[in-house]
This record gives C-alpha cells, structure tokens and sequence, in this order.
C-alpha cells in the first residue's frame, strides 16, 4: 500500500489466492508427447536406401560402352577418374613411404640417438611418399583423359585403348625433359596399363 492510499483510506484490492494443487509440474512438459524422438532428429532419418543413387546404380545409368565393364560399376569417364586417381594415389603414397623408411634407416647411422634416427626416418618418408604419390596421381589423371577419348573415338574399351593411353600419359609426363625420360617413362606407364588391363581381363 502506498502512503497516499494510506492518507485517502482507499483499500487495496486483493488478488486471487494462489492454489498449489493447480501448479504445473515438470511432467507436464516432459511427457512423452512434447518431448520428440530422438530417431526423428537424425539427418539421415526416413531414407530408403533403394532409392539413393550412391548405394545402388541403375543399369541405365551405367557406361555401355563395350568393354568399360571394370570391377567397380561405372557411370563413364568420372567415376573412372575417382576410382583411378585415388587408388593410384594412395598406392604410389603407400610405395613411396616405404621406399622412404627403407632409405632413412639405410643413410641414418646406427650409433645416432633415437631422436636423431627417428627424424631422419620421418624425414625420409614426408620426402618420399608425397612426391611418388603425387606423381602417380598426375599419371593416372593424365592417362583417364587419354583412355576415355581414345575408347570414344573408337567406340570401345580394350587392352589396345589403356596401353596407348599409358604411352601417352607417361610420354607427356616427362616432356620437359627430353626425348629419352619420355620414351623411358611412356614404356613403363604402357607396361604398367598393359598388366592392368590383363588383370582386369582375367578378373573379369
């Protein structure tokens, strides 16, 4: 009350008593009606797995170019490109870093400090993998783009298409320097497709 309704003697209006039995508690917010499920929450949630393109490829969607049939379903040139790149990739990675251990441990002498041989070790490989990865990764790019022009224009994908395209990606791999490295580095990517597709024909 203020004291000017204390002076003018006016009354001050009473509200309504609280009553505790008509209190909400905290049931009535964390029922199982307004809480969701959790289920429903998930990106994921509610997806057929038959109707996403990733997981199952029609057989329209697929190349049909004779002789593209791989290991892998393909849907043309992209997917050859991914699958390709990305397994020569990690292989030429895996290979170099090998090659590297195996050279750190050969220059680092056995009397240094574990630190020492450890680094040179480390070294070594981060020298080696990166850069044998890198270039298979180029070669298996370069060699794609021949691979998939080639069997266009012929029409089809043989043994032929990946030795010429292997030849070719290899030769301009190694173009800056000089007419020997190209004929050098053609010959081993060629042999190198020539086995692939030989595997591939066996496996297939």
């Amino acid at each position: 009350m203020s004291f000017w309704d204390s002076l003018s003697g006016r009354k001050q209006s009473k509200g309504p008593e609280f009553d505790p039995s008509t209190a909400q508690d905290a049931t009535s917010f964390l029922s199982e009606v307004a809480i969701p499920d959790p289920t429903s929450l998930h990106p994921l949630a509610g997806l057929n797995q038959d109707t996403l393109d990733y997981i199952t490829l029609e057989d329209s969607a697929l190349d049909q170019t004779p002789g593209s049939q791989s290991l892998l379903p393909s849907r043309g040139w992209s997917d050859d490109l991914c699958y390709g790149a990305g397994t020569t990739y990690l292989a030429g990675l895996t290979i170099g870093g090998a090659w590297g251990l195996a050279e750190g441990m050969k220059k680092v002498p056995a009397t240094a400090p574990p630190k020492i041989r450890l680094n040179g070790v480390l070294n070594a490989i981060t020298r080696r993998g990166p850069f044998l990865g890198n270039s298979a990764g180029v070669v298996a790019m370069v060699y794609n783009g021949f691979n998939s022009g080639i069997g266009y224009a012929r029409g089809k994908h043989d043994s032929a298409n990946s030795i010429v395209a292997g030849a070719l990606s290899g030769m301009v791999f190694k173009s800056t320097r000089g007419l020997k490295p190209m004929m050098i580095s053609g010959g081993i990517v060629a042999s190198i497709a020539g086995g692939w597709a030989l595997m591939r024909k066996t496996l297939l």
